[in-house]
């Protein structure tokens, strides 16, 4: 049975409504053609995902999301999804959006790499933000 869990590490945050929230994700990846194995968010602090960065990434800098694909096999979703929540309520505050709002988009950007989505350079990321915003629409339409 497919799986999405949801994890805290270093924060006390909970999650509301994460039953709507794993339907949204779940029907993301359908719709991108692959099947999910097992999905993990670990919610946590700026430090210990600043931890994660340098231990994994060798970046000493804070990020708001890193993405570890798991995967053995094509077209499946088996990873862990890390977020900082720190950066979200930051982010949310700077965009004028809800922590919640600023959430989702962190969570669907994270799943997007997951899908094989980049955004290194320029066009990269300008089709990454249009896939959030698309997947979004879906999530507020649910």
């Amino acid at each position: 049975m497919p799986k999405i869990n949801f994890f805290t590490e270093d924060t006390n945050y909970t999650l509301k409504g994460k039953n709507a929230v794993k339907k949204w994700i779940s029907e993301t990846i359908l719709a991108e053609g692959y099947q999910l194995a097992e999905l993990n968010f670990i919610f946590c602090s700026d430090d210990y995902l600043l931890r994660i960065n340098q231990d994994f990434l060798e970046h000493d800098y804070y990020t708001d999301v890193i993405t570890f694909d798991n995967s053995e096999e094509l077209k499946t979703i088996l990873g862990d999804i890390f977020i900082s929540i720190d950066r979200v309520k930051d982010n949310a505050k700077q965009n004028g959006a809800t922590t919640f709002d600023e959430l989702c988009r962190i969570m669907i950007h994270g799943t997007l790499h997951l899908l094989g989505y980049k955004d290194k350079s320029k066009k990269d990321k300008i089709d990454m933000t249009a896939k959030e915003d698309l997947y979004l629409e879906k999530r507020n339409k649910a």
